[in-house]
């Protein structure tokens, strides 16, 4: 399936926010911060970080077609070469339909375009074997798991560290055209 990136646009909320039905998907989404119902508020705070000459957090909508498929975010830490992939989504429409590994290939290559940044890390919940199974296909490693890490209604979630180097990054961008052994 095709998908391009582009930045995320204030109309793009009104999709987006139906995806997350309920407090458990929304802070699945978006960790134990975000306050559902969603709201354009918390969205105009996410965005307003998008601006400057070194902004603190990039926001990417993904588009099939004329549709918002897919969104992601990266918080910057410009001094130490650090981008953390954070509110990965896909619409539920565009679940299963290999979206997410495309839309996101196109995320890294913006984050390991910019020369300051060495490091991309994320932290994905346990149980979301869909996610880390794409993260693993992109070339992420697992470096920790925090236990019982947030607590969501009555019960607690394990926080799994994933994070992918810019020499992993190309290294697995040089492989990917070669034949398999």
């Amino acid at each position: 399936m095709t998908v391009l990136i582009r930045p995320y646009a204030p109309g793009d909320f009104d999709v987006i926010c139906t995806w997350f039905p309920d407090e458990a998907s929304a802070v699945q989404w978006g960790g134990p911060d975000v306050r559902y119902p969603l709201d354009p508020a918390q969205f105009a705070a996410m965005q307003q970080e998008t601006e400057g000459d070194t902004p603190g957090r990039w926001m990417f909508t993904g588009v099939a077609g004329e549709a918002v498929a897919a969104h992601a975010q990266v918080v910057l830490d410009w001094r130490h070469g650090i981008g953390r992939l954070a509110r990965v989504a896909v619409s539920p429409a565009f679940r299963g339909k290999g979206l997410a590994l495309p839309f996101l290939r196109q995320v890294v290559g913006r984050v390991f375009e910019q020369a300051a940044m060495e490091r991309l890390e994320l932290y994905v919940y346990t149980f979301n074997a869909a996610a880390i199974a794409t993260y693993r296909r992109l070339g992420f490693v697992e470096e920790g798991v925090r236990r019982s890490s947030v607590k969501v209604g009555a019960e607690r979630w394990d926080t799994a560290i994933f994070a992918l180097l810019r020499e992993e990054s190309d290294a697995r961008a040089l492989n990917a055209g070669a034949p398999s052994r």
